[in-house]
């Protein structure tokens, strides 16, 4: 073979591999030459493009993402509208943010507003002085040295059993607060249908919930209604009608049973002393 020839076969095989290499990249693609078509040709070669899938297409394929941690909040409840004490919540937030001291004075000032709605619930002053009359020394010894005002014990009292030391309700509570036999347990009463038993524990529950929610009356009520842990759960009042409705309902009480001490209190923690009511002397 001629120089020349060797050199040209030579340039033919180094032409050829990077075309292998290609080619066994690209997996079973082959080119061909296509010869163009004579002027009078009336074959035409058809391209036909893929559509792109649509935006929603594509968009609904794309997996849910969770929501970053810092954003997550607990929900808080939306005032009842179906129950008979709206109008209360309309005014008074029932989240934990809105805890304060002043929150049972700010509701006495709801109520003044709403006279015609708050009439119905609200105890004569008859009755909360029978019950002082009766259960007013049993009150004020269970009281002492606690934050809980004894006008607010008569109050919770009055909506619980109206005073009637064997009470029970549908749910299992008994007494004159209405104690579950898991809350009697938790604060030492053995005998629910005692009233000085009784008025024990529903006044160390009540301590127990005021420091549990910063001294606020309105959500340490709830809390005695529906319990510590559904408040917590919850944000703040539970949406339950039975909830919404016992909250202003003891506030109600509460605008009674103040006026029978002889100094009125304004706040949760405030003393009382019951007229004609005297404690015995240790």
């Amino acid at each position: 073979m001629s120089r020349l020839a060797t050199i040209l076969v030579a340039t033919v095989l180094c032409g050829a591999n990077p075309g292998a290499a290609s080619a066994e990249q690209a997996g079973d693609f082959t080119f061909k030459r296509v010869t163009p078509p004579g002027g009078g040709a009336q074959r035409l070669i058809n391209i036909h493009v893929e559509p792109v899938a649509p935006v929603e297409r594509v968009l609904s394929s794309v997996p849910d993402l969770p929501p970053a941690p810092n954003l997550i909040r607990r929900a808080v409840p939306a005032p009842s509208s179906d129950g008979v004490a709206s109008w209360f919540w309309r005014e008074l937030s029932p989240g934990l943010s809105a805890a304060s001291t002043s929150r049972l004075a700010t509701a006495m000032q709801v109520l003044a507003r709403n006279v015609g709605a708050s009439q119905g619930m609200t105890p004569s002053l008859e009755r909360m002085q029978r019950m002082a009359d009766s259960y007013g020394a049993d009150i004020l010894a269970a009281t002492a040295g606690t934050r809980v005002s004894p006008a607010l014990v008569l109050a919770v009292m009055s909506v619980e059993s109206a005073g009637r030391p064997a009470a029970v309700s549908s749910a299992g509570a008994v007494g004159l607060m209405q104690l579950m036999p898991e809350t009697a347990k938790r604060f030492g009463v053995t005998d629910r249908t005692d009233p000085a038993q009784s008025i024990r524990g529903g006044v160390r529950y009540l301590d127990f919930l005021l420091n549990e929610f910063g001294g606020d009356a309105l959500l340490a009520l709830a809390g005695y209604n529906a319990g510590e842990g559904a408040v917590a759960r919850a944000g703040g009042v539970p949406n339950y009608r039975e909830t919404r409705a016992y909250v202003p309902k003891v506030v109600s009480a509460w605008a009674q049973a103040r006026q029978l001490c002889v100094t009125m209190p304004v706040n949760a923690s405030d003393g009382c002393l019951f007229s004609g009511v005297q404690v015995a002397e240790r």
